[in-house]
């Protein structure tokens, strides 16, 4: 099987047919498992490969099936569910051994300008050339790197991340490296909720993409808790740019796993 050593390399999905592509994973790190923000990021290249060149992603919402297995291909299949005038809207299903690990709506809009409002500015957080690089990657495969405001080790609600190795200008594969930066990160970093359980494996996510930024720069990747609750943990969060622009929002529910760290 084919490995990726880049986030490029793993948005360069193969056409089986129509509609239908095959991905490779990342070699395996230990983790025994697909990191999710891989999955969600092929799936949504697969999902523009089948819409208008015109369109940008617009959302994506997806839910965390099976545990992916980072030595067998994943399938993923495309269903054309419509083509409106300013709106395209895609079903994805991500595939090993027959079973769907991931399955994902994802909508694309045609560009267009509109009202700019960020009506949750940012304070400009310290520099990210000024903080310690973290040496542990909780299980990303080592694409990223993250520089913490908390512990330099520790998962954060708040953290700088950027891609390795750059994914270029194409604004399609810069959308994708967002929804892969956008499944990192822990919904109950501080010590005190210890007992809850940390963020384990995701549940679903949700992602809406506002103005196009450089992922091959840093980003900041600011989360907030919302509650935990039936052994889940909800919160949500922004990805912005050194400037305080907003890329993308999300949403992600994680399963609480009492005492268990990622």
């Amino acid at each position: 099987m084919r490995t990726a050593h880049t986030l490029s390399e793993l948005l360069d999905l193969e056409l089986l047919d129509r509609d239908l592509y095959r991905g490779c994973n990342q070699p395996d790190r230990g983790q025994g498992r697909l990191y999710g923000g891989q999955v969600a990021a092929q799936c949504l290249m697969a999902a523009f490969l089948t819409v208008a060149a015109d369109r940008r992603p617009h959302s994506l919402h997806g839910y965390f099936l099976r545990a992916g297995k980072p030595d067998w291909p994943v399938i993923i299949r495309v269903d054309r569910d419509r083509d409106g005038r300013s709106f395209s809207a895609r079903h994805v299903e991500a595939v090993q051994h027959g079973e769907v690990i991931f399955t994902m709506s994802a909508s694309f809009q045609l560009q267009q300008d509109g009202v700019l409002f960020d009506g949750q500015p940012l304070d400009a957080p310290p520099d990210p050339e000024g903080l310690a690089p973290a040496t542990k990657d909780w299980g990303s495969g080592g694409l990223f790197e993250h520089r913490s405001l908390g512990e330099a080790e520790d998962l954060a609600g708040r953290l700088w991340v950027k891609v390795r190795e750059p994914v270029g200008p194409d604004p399609i594969r810069q959308a994708c490296a967002l929804a892969y930066l956008s499944d990192f990160g822990a919904s109950f970093p501080d010590p005190k909720y210890a007992k809850e359980g940390w963020g384990g494996p995701s549940l679903d996510h949700a992602l809406w993409f506002h103005e196009p930024i450089d992922a091959d720069d840093w980003v900041f990747l600011d989360l907030s808790a919302w509650l935990a609750q039936g052994g889940r943990s909800l919160y949500s969060g922004t990805l912005r740019n050194r400037e305080g622009a907003i890329g993308a929002v999300l949403v992600q529910e994680h399963l609480l796993r009492p005492g268990q760290r990622g």
